[in-house]
């Protein structure tokens, strides 16, 4: 399975010739709008920074390999006060599960933790403000125990939003040997894919 960073939360998935979206934004710094094509698009609530869907162009024709399941959790810790519901999606495919964990604000449950399962590979926000923080991502990542862990949701020099963490303030927490950081923004899953915190 092919995953892709497409920039800020938004990522692309594909197997079998079948392409999924996640999260596609507009007006993000440094990236600004997503331009992009896939099969499916999937956006884990309404922010324009997550459900630009008019940046995705939609193909035809092929095969869907992907099962998906959802988790409902919540953008804050405060059960959606403050900026309402989240949903965590599960894409499976090649016998491969793919966690896309949203804008999730909040400590997992343990009856939400068992709806996600065990999984390949967990694609977690780190920059708080309006996630969970690179503290909170790190134990949860110790409570999810993912092969690859691949953080989103960060600044990184002119890129991302201005007031969220950076992605060096969640890497100061990982052991630095697990680290890997890639030269491009995509990486081959495979089920011989090595333990990582992969840096796309």
């Amino acid at each position: 399975m092919k995953l892709e960073w497409l920039g800020h939360a938004c990522f692309a998935l594909e197997s079998g010739g079948w392409r999924i979206v996640i999260d596609p934004y507009q007006k993000v710094r440094g990236f600004g709008d997503v331009r992009t094509e896939a099969h499916q698009i999937f956006c884990s609530h309404g922010h324009y920074d997550h459900a630009y869907r008019e940046g995705v162009t939609l193909l035809t024709g092929g095969e869907n390999p992907f099962a998906v399941r959802e988790v409902s959790t919540f953008h804050d810790g405060q059960n959606g006060a403050a900026r309402g519901e989240n949903t965590i999606r599960i894409f499976t495919a090649e016998g491969l599960s793919v966690a896309h964990l949203g804008d999730l604000g909040h400590e997992l449950s343990r009856e939400q933790m068992e709806s996600v399962g065990p999984c390949d590979a967990v694609l977690i926000p780190v920059g708080g403000t309006y996630t969970i923080d690179a503290r909170q991502a790190r134990d949860l990542l110790d409570r999810l125990r993912p092969r690859v862990a691949v953080p989103m949701h960060y600044r990184l020099g002119e890129l991302g939003l201005e007031n969220i963490g950076t992605l060096e303030e969640f890497l100061a927490l990982c052991p630095p040997e697990r680290v890997r950081r890639y030269g491009d923004n995509a990486l081959e899953l495979t089920a011989e894919t090595p333990a990582q915190v992969a840096v796309l």
